[in-house]
């Protein structure tokens, strides 16, 4: 890419799955030791492999053979994701080996678990990374060269560690927040060890893509291949860089191949190479071709999860920091264990989507946390945890036994989470009640107002005082039913 063409688009997927929970009883802790919904698990993959990742691993192999070099894509797969291949479609495996091999699409590091523990711990996050490299090469044939954090959580710190362990580059949101004025178009670089070079998602683009394209109500429905190009072709005087990054489920699963999903991935390269100045290219070519325009600080971590662009999506609540803080509190244990099933478990138990079911944020970004959501509410997402944590620990504890402190410790502990778990319960029925005397008070007013009219049938005088005094008294109600909520609310 000579000096005068030195812009860059890249497409980058995410590919995961986690071992779901099944349901699991109080009474099951210190008897039933298999915590895993082994039906529901292959039944999703099942169905995501068949709509989503054949097909679309099919489609970028031919759109890699056609363009001969010019077109790349990027993944990350999730050591889980890989064990459920191996399990449930090893078929999909084959595939993503088989792109691999045509040296135009590059595999990231990440937390082979997609946990969170880049919050947690510096020594517990770089032995998943190593981990999940070593899934990399054992399954895939390749050697990472740049990262990705679960759902592209960063900061300055997380980014500085990702360099420490030598990679060229890792990707993240390129939040307005953290921006300001600052475009997400140029690459930079993290504020402590500038080699790292950071990749910003353009969410505007990617969510064209991810959440808009089957919305009919749109104004720019339905989203074509040539109509996509030409809002990349508008943006390059200003630009040095496209990041366009996606879930792959975007593709035949969240979008259903009926909405024309797979034809705009079949033309979309095509359009770009053709009619953009725009090259496709993975992010370690990335970090080789492009210079960084500034470092960038980001102190607090952000992710691409939510309005927010926050870690409140797991991380927002009373429940979920302690569940959290309860799982990495047993890593010392864990990590001093032998027994494979146990660690097989604390694998598994890390995944940030068992935190994501406990989100209490019901309101703009409700249904996206509902997708795939095997919960009715929060609150049992976190006693199903809560439970499975509490038989793991007891199986922890015939390898290492604690003292009487360390009890007494755990059982406080377990208390102050108990109530946690009542107070955010209460919350969420005022907030629910809330909501529904809004809903219903307009409607008494009504029924009450129709009641009082003078009825001219029956040729009787209406008493009109007393209907009258039974219209303050339920308008009383409602209105002594809303400040007892409030005052309930300010309580908590």
């Amino acid at each position: 890419m000579s000096a005068a063409n030195k812009k860059a688009i890249c497409f980058y997927f995410q590919v995961h799955q986690p071992f779901r929970l099944k349901r699991y009883r109080f009474f099951d802790i210190g008897h039933d030791h298999y915590y895993y919904d082994d039906y529901t698990n292959e039944s999703i993959m099942r169905k995501v492999a068949d709509r989503c990742y054949l097909p679309a691993n099919k489609i970028i192999l031919d759109l890699i053979n056609k363009h001969k070099g010019k077109f790349k894509v990027t993944f990350s797969i999730s050591g889980l994701a890989i064990n459920q291949f191996r399990l449930y479609a090893p078929e999909v495996l084959d595939s993503f080996r088989e792109l691999a091999e045509t040296g135009m699409v590059e595999f990231l590091a990440e937390t082979n678990s997609h946990s969170l523990v880049a919050l947690k711990s510096r020594s517990e996050f770089e032995r998943q990374v190593e981990k999940h490299m070593e899934n990399l090469k054992e399954y895939i044939g390749v050697v990472p060269t740049s990262f990705r954090n679960t759902e592209l959580i960063y900061s300055d710190t997380i980014g500085s560690w990702v360099a420490d362990m030598g990679f060229k580059s890792t990707l993240t949101e390129g939040a307005k927040h953290v921006l300001g004025w600052k475009s997400p178009n140029f690459m930079y670089c993290n504020s402590i060890n500038p080699r790292l070079k950071l990749l910003l998602r353009n969410f505007v683009l990617s969510d064209d893509i991810a959440f808009r394209f089957s919305n009919r109500e749109w104004n720019e429905w339905p989203l074509t291949a040539d109509k996509y190009s030409s809002w990349v072709n508008k943006l390059a005087n200003g630009s040095e860089l496209l990041n366009i990054f996606l879930d792959y489920e975007t593709f035949g699963e969240h979008n259903g191949k009926e909405s024309g999903i797979f034809d705009f991935l079949t033309n979309m390269p095509t359009a770009v190479i053709k009619k953009t100045p725009f090259r496709f290219m993975t992010p370690s070519e990335i970090a080789d071709t492009l210079q960084p325009v500034s470092a960038i600080s980001i102190p607090s971590p952000i992710s691409w999860a939510d309005e927010e662009r926050d870690i409140t999506a797991w991380l927002g609540n009373e429940l979920q920091n302690a569940a959290l803080d309860k799982l990495y509190s047993l890593a010392g244990k864990v990590n001093k264990c032998e027994d494979k099933l146990i660690r097989k478990d604390w694998e598994y138990l890390q995944a940030s989507d068992h935190f994501y079911y406990m989100a209490t944020k019901f309101f703009s970004d409700g249904a996206v946390h509902a997708y795939f959501n095997p919960y009715e509410t929060p609150y049992d997402a976190f006693m199903n945890y809560m439970n499975v944590l509490s038989d793991f620990e007891l199986r922890l504890k015939k390898y290492f036994p604690d003292t009487a402190e360390q009890d007494q410790i755990f059982k406080l502990g377990s208390q102050i989470i108990e109530k946690d778990m009542l107070i955010e319960k209460q919350v969420f029925e005022i907030q629910r009640l809330s909501r529904k005397v809004g809903k219903t008070a307009p409607a008494k007013k009504t029924a009450v107002k129709t009641a009082t009219k003078p009825e001219k049938k029956t040729g009787e005088k209406t008493v009109t005082k007393a209907a009258a005094k039974k219209t303050t008294v339920k308008n009383t109600a409602v209105s002594g039913t809303k400040s007892a909520i409030k005052k309930s609310s300010k309580t908590k």
